[in-house]
């Protein structure tokens, strides 16, 4: 199978394996309209909500979100308040940039006016890639034997401690003495989690769509996450999936280049949908989930990675509870990565290099609850320019008498 077929197999396969259960909401570009439609999804199709509620984080806001989606699930196929925009396996294929029929919907990254932040370092494992980035300033060709001594040293020590205690604190002291704390230690295991802003508001890109990676840069892979969906009342109302991708060499020559390691166009990748949470799909369930991701490269080469949150050095709740709160709102409400312990080491290529992405990798990020993300990499100066920010969906919003 070719990778342009492989591409659309993925996409295709994108919703969860119980999805006729899931509360599924996001957002379908219509071209009739110019803009972009939040939808339901009902029975395979996607319908277009947008007259209850013009944003996806207007309908997160909802007092009780999951009644309320309830109550309307019924009459999607037979009110005319609900546009049906057709099947939703169509959208999604429908997205993809070098196939799309710019006249028929396609399906968008499935948050709009949330802020979009990122938990790092919550994985004892990818807790030592970061460790390692720093200590071989950013050169992949020093990383091999710099891994080899850290874990030596400390690497089984990390996984079982609890960030912030007694132990945690003992450790550190210890690893100053011999000269190997980091700042990625810091946040890793010391009391204060380490949160960033992934990307800006509208700009993540969705299922389908290419993601982009800076082209300064030579060492870098995708990191797969659960993201949540919080209300701007902290209350944690859902989650999807998303592709933080990441470049190892840039944050490896210093933290403070973080930006420009992580905030680039179509860097972020969302979906495909929300899956709200309800009786059946609850925290609980992305607590315990696993993450697995898939690369494909036009060269032949495959790469297979599981994530399991059930190792998470910090419960998710109470990384949003350091997030937002009297120290800080979020009056629209966030979505927030809660980082993976998934760090390509692997060799592509000369040896000793370990994996960077190449143009034209399809990634696949997936779990059973909630679907399938998957999107083809290409430099971020090569992928579609972000145009459409809060004054375009403002304007839009008003001329469609939706505001």
């Amino acid at each position: 199978m070719s990778i342009a077929e492989t591409y659309k197999q993925y996409v295709r396969n994108a919703l969860p394996q119980d999805e006729n259960d899931a509360l599924l909401v996001g957002r379908v570009w219509r071209p009739d309209v110019s803009g972009p439609a939040v939808v339901m999804l009902h029975e395979g199709h996607a319908y277009d909500i947008s007259s209850v509620a013009a944003t996806v984080s207007t309908l997160c806001e909802k007092e009780d979100l999951v009644s309320f989606l309830t109550a309307i699930k019924p009459s999607l196929a037979t009110d005319d308040a609900f546009a049906d925009l057709g099947p939703v396996k169509d959208l999604l294929e429908n997205t993809i940039l070098s196939s799309r029929d710019v006249q028929k919907p396609w399906v968008l990254s499935p948050i709009d006016l949330q802020s979009i932040k990122a938990a790092g370092v919550t994985f004892a494992t990818s807790m030592l890639e970061r460790v390692i980035e720093e200590k071989a300033g950013g050169d992949p060709a020093q990383a091999s034997n710099i891994r080899a001594e850290i874990e030596k040293q400390i690497g089984g020590e990390l996984a079982a401690l609890e960030p912030g205690s007694d132990e945690a604190a003992k450790l550190k002291s210890l690893l100053i003495d011999q000269d190997l704390w980091s700042q990625y230690l810091e946040v890793g295991i010391g009391p204060d989690a380490e949160t960033f802003t992934k990307a800006q508001i509208l700009s993540s890109v969705g299922s389908g769509e290419e993601a982009g990676v800076h082209p300064m840069s030579s060492w870098n892979n995708p990191e797969p996450e659960i993201v949540l969906a919080v209300t701007s009342a902290g209350k944690i109302i859902g989650a999807t999936l998303g592709n933080d991708v990441n470049l190892r060499d840039v944050e490896g020559r210093s933290a403070l280049l973080l930006g420009k390691a992580k905030d680039n166009n179509a860097s972020c990748a969302l979906g495909p949908f929300i899956r709200i949470f309800d009786e059946q799909f609850t925290l609980d369930t992305v607590r315990t989930a696993d993450v697995t991701l898939r690369i494909e490269g036009e060269d032949g080469y495959v790469l297979d990675g599981v994530s399991s949150m059930a190792q998470i050095s910090r419960d998710p709740a109470d990384i949003v509870g350091q997030l937002m709160g009297a120290h800080h709102q979020y009056p629209d409400g966030v979505v927030l990565f809660l980082g993976t312990m998934f760090a390509p080491t692997q060799d592509r290529g000369e040896t000793g290099r370990g994996f960077t992405h190449h143009v034209g990798d399809v990634v696949s990020v997936s779990s059973p609850a909630l679907g399938q993300l998957t999107n083809q990499m290409n430099l971020s100066t090569e992928c579609q320019p972000w145009s459409f920010g809060v004054r375009a969906l403002m304007e839009n919003l008003a001329k469609r008498d939706l505001l």
